[in-house]
């Protein structure tokens, strides 16, 4: 749920002390390449004339000519000079969510010097770690008599050798299983300028003592589409593999190493440029010690025109595999993010997937046979995970079935939003999977205990409240105390509160909680909104041209369109406040139209790129310009595909043919990017991949739709709160 993360802030989430059973990769690289172009975003630098370091954007800048590890690496270029002063620092890049714990007693790294580089003029290093302890600085060239010029040299710095001629202030100690940064700064004032090129940065054994190579990846195929050629191979069963080296022959021209994936992503995305463009492939996976397997056998390609209807389906299949190949082996629900921790699966961006599931198999991604046995497990772990009268909480542990309480310890129990999306997916896969056999049965009477087992009335905390309440723990009860106050997501948790045919609660919540004008319910919305258009739940301002009904501000969070209605279809209807498909449209309206006049002047902005949501780098969009840091969440327009569907098919096609090489990967689209920034991290989140498999879904076939308002309990409960038809487009 994204109004928690909010709440509780996104730079405090922590994995409640888990320990993560990271790959062999997040173990032991820092730096191999990055997305980005121009600048590296984790690094920074600094200079005292008559000293001078090149920087952009007081980033040190890449390299994409001279790599070590295609396709690109950090350029550092620097004049020392008597009087003055330079630094540069390079961090790990740890995306939201990961956790630090690398395995080694060396940093390495691999520099290329336009001259030769000795004692007298080489630069000094010096680490840090995450709780700011250091080590003392030492000349970079370690125990090499010189670096030469003009070609490759690896580096090999013991942690051992960084020590100081004195003890220090301090009995803090360097700790290199959560480093953190290196820090090259000035050595003594040769006064000549100089120019290295840095990569393959890596915590690693100074002798590891292994000259075998891994077991070679299998199986490997390509298939072509309009910008890039897809890779998947099966991946080499060495324990000890660290990732997998990418190969490429164009043209009848030698194999050329083109690119990098991590273990454990047995996929890649390689942009090729134009149409018709036929490649020749082969990877090779590489250990720890850097050891390189034998090839694979080659597998070709050729890339092709496509239209709307095949980039849709395409992005749906990339993103479905996100539930399907990455989700948690046991449990079979998607996880949180990823990279990330490999045993917290999400719950509502399960439930996001679920229906993506179903998307996938009437797509024909998977077979119905396949399908059927992934929501089996999905129901069976679900049933026997931890509930809190009936109710999932936020996170649940993949391999166990307990809570993770993620926001500290008052997170230890049901979160009733979470617990919405999770019952919105699985309602409507009880009208999907309807056919008379054993494993169907199961699956929709599954469904049916567990949504009869949600004491929604329960989480309305007091029999008289005017509320449901988002949190109740067994150990601090209803300390959290939030009460579920529209607009924002929570919707579906009234829509299936009044609907529960168990434990419902009355219609009137809808017009006292999600829509309540109560002074708790205006205080509630002026306190993350900080504006009164809308504190009323009705707005009736207008923005760039569109009258919003209802919504804080000038729309908020996208998100608050779409996860309340991926399944809920609000087409052809309005309760007493509006029509919520012409209202999701008008919101998504004016983010497009915002993002055209972009006040703040970011980078990338306009009429096909688009779109404010909560996101892993983003300021959020609860108030334009105000939280607009410059970020567009990729998933705001795509998921707004039925509301705007040429304004959405226009980002599509930009960030497909423009930025594919930069926000396109194993999963499809990332969660987010910042051209300003030079931000283009590869995460993907639960909450994020299935949103569009889903709404795409929904504007192409309306089947999510058809499906979760066909259940018994839905227009009944519509009929209590209050909704007419009404025709408005």
């Amino acid at each position: 749920m994204r109004l928690a993360r909010l709440v509780a802030g996104a730079a405090a989430l922590s994995l409640g002390g888990a320990a993560l059973a990271n790959s062999v990769y997040e173990r032991h690289v820092v730096f191999d390449n990055t997305r980005g172009t121009g600048w590296y975003l984790y690094s920074a630098g600094e200079a005292v004339a008559p000293s001078r370091i090149d920087l952009v954007n007081g980033k040190l800048p890449l390299e994409t000519k001279l790599t070590h590890s295609p396709p690109n690496a950090i350029r550092l270029s620097w004049t020392s000079k008597q009087g003055g002063n330079w630094w540069a620092s390079i961090e790990t890049a740890r995306i939201w969510g990961t956790q630090t714990d690398f395995s080694g007693n060396a940093l390495t790294f691999w520099v290329y010097s336009d001259s030769e580089i000795d004692a007298g003029s080489s630069p000094r290093i010096m680490l840090g770690d995450l709780q700011g302890a250091g080590n003392p600085a030492i000349d970079l060239i370690g125990s090499l008599p010189k670096i030469a010029a003009k070609t490759w040299t690896k580096l090999v710095l013991p942690f051992a050798d960084f020590k100081g001629t004195t003890r220090g202030t301090s009995d803090e100690t360097f700790d290199p299983r959560q480093f953190a940064r290196l820090t090259i700064v000035q050595g003594l004032d040769d006064g000549r300028p100089h120019s290295m090129v840095i990569d393959d940065i890596r915590i690693e054994n100074a002798v590891s003592g292994d000259s075998s190579p891994p077991t070679a990846p299998a199986a490997l195929t390509a298939r072509g589409f309009e910008r890039h050629v897809e890779l998947a191979w099966m991946p080499s069963p060495s324990p000890d593999t660290e990732s997998y080296r990418i190969y490429r022959s164009v043209g009848g021209k030698p194999f050329e190493w083109v690119a990098s994936q991590r273990v454990g992503w047995n996929r890649y995305q390689d942009f090729v440029g134009p149409v018709g463009v036929k490649a020749i492939y082969r990877i090779t996976a590489v250990d720890a010690a850097g050891n390189e397997s034998p090839a694979t056998p080659t597998a070709a390609a050729q890339t092709h025109a496509m239209t709307d209807d095949q980039l849709m389906s395409m992005i749906q299949q990339a993103q479905f595999r996100y539930y399907w190949d990455g989700a948690h082996p046991k449990a079979g629900l998607g996880l949180e993010i990823t990279p990330g921790n490999p045993d917290q699966v999400a719950m509502g961006g399960s439930g996001f997937g679920v229906m993506a599931l179903i998307v996938g198999i009437d797509r024909g991604f998977v077979t119905r046979d396949q399908g059927t046995e992934r929501m089996l497990k999905i129901v069976r772990f679900l049933k026997g995970a931890d509930r809190f009268h009936g109710v999932w909480p936020h996170f649940l542990n993949g391999n166990t079935g307990k809570v993770m309480p993620a926001f500290g310890k008052y997170d230890d129990g049901g979160d009733l939003i979470e617990t919405a999306f999770m019952m919105q997916g699985l309602l409507t896969a009880r009208q999907y999977f309807a056919r008379n056999t054993a494993a169907e049965r199961e699956i929709r009477d599954t469904i049916t205990t567990l949504w009869k087992g949600i004491e929604w009335d329960w989480y309305r905390q007091r029999p008289d409240s005017d509320f449901l309440y988002w949190h109740w723990s067994p150990d601090y009860g209803f300390h959290i105390n939030h009460p579920l106050i529209g607009w924002n997501e929570s919707a579906i948790a009234y829509l299936l509160g009044i609907a529960s045919p168990t434990h419902p609660v009355p219609a009137s919540l809808w017009h006292t909680g999600w829509a309540g004008t109560s002074p708790l319910a205006l205080k509630y919305r002026q306190g993350w909104s900080r504006t009164t258009d809308g504190d009323h739940f009705v707005n009736g301002h207008n923005y760039y041209g569109y009258k919003l009904e209802v919504g804080e501000g000038n729309g908020a969070e996208l998100f608050f369109t779409q996860f309340s209605f991926l399944g809920f279809d609000p087409r052809g209807k309005r309760d007493a406040y509006t029509n919520y498909f012409k209202n999701n449209r008008d919101i998504a309206l004016i983010s497009h139209a915002y993002a055209i006049d972009n006040p703040r002047k970011w980078a990338g902005y306009g009429d096909d790129a688009w779109g404010q949501s909560a996101g892993v780098n983003t300021g959020g969009g609860r108030a334009q310009p105000r939280d607009d840091n410059g970020t567009i969440t990729v998933h705001a327009a795509l998921g707004s595909m039925p509301y705007t569907p040429e304004e959405s098919l226009k980002a599509l096609r930009h960030y497909y043919r423009d930025l594919g090489s930069r926000i396109y990967g194993t999963y499809g689209f990332s969660d987010s990017f910042n051209e300003s920034q030079g931000f283009y991290d590869e995460a993907y989140m639960a909450l994020d991949q299935a949103q569009t498999v889903a709404m795409i879904e929904n504007y192409r076939t309306g089947l999510l739709w058809r499906l979760f308002m066909s259940n018994p309990e839905i227009q009944p409960a519509l009929d209590k709160i209050g909704f007419k038809p009404d025709p408005a487009p």
